[in-house]
């Protein structure tokens, strides 16, 4: 597969990552092993980072659409992202409202949806 891929299977910003990886190619195998028994490259990214949109988004609690709101695209590394979170700017605390307000109406909306085929059943076995 592409570096890029198992960039983002591994939840690591690919140009970070060590030169050999950027320039070849990653087996199934391969990757497996490097999820399996990370090398120091590889846990040193996932501790520090920089890390990409989707990894600071969920350390964040926020969407990746609202870092693009906020004029957040570049990476951050840990040290940014605990900042951000021991003093939250307002643009932190408003993301997050909208991010567990966007999470609460999908848990209704399942929850409907489950209710929904639940009765079906119900009524097809009567």
């Amino acid at each position: 597969m592409k570096p890029s891929t198992a960039a983002a299977k591994l939840d690591v910003y690919l140009p970070a990552t060590p030169e050999e990886f950027r320039t070849g190619t990653v087996t199934r195998d391969e990757l497996a092993e490097l999820q399996k028994n990370p090398p120091q490259w590889l846990t040193d990214l996932r501790r520090n980072g920089p890390h990409p949109r989707n990894v600071v988004a969920a350390r964040l609690r926020v969407s990746t659409s609202g870092l693009a709101r906020a004029g957040i695209t570049d990476p951050l590394t840990t040290d940014e992202i605990n900042a951000l979170i021991a003093e939250p700017p307002q643009w932190l605390v408003r993301e997050r409202q909208t991010f567990e307000e966007v999470r609460r109406e999908e848990r209704r909306l399942e929850a409907r949806e489950a209710d929904r085929r639940a009765e079906q059943a119900r009524r097809e076995k009567a």
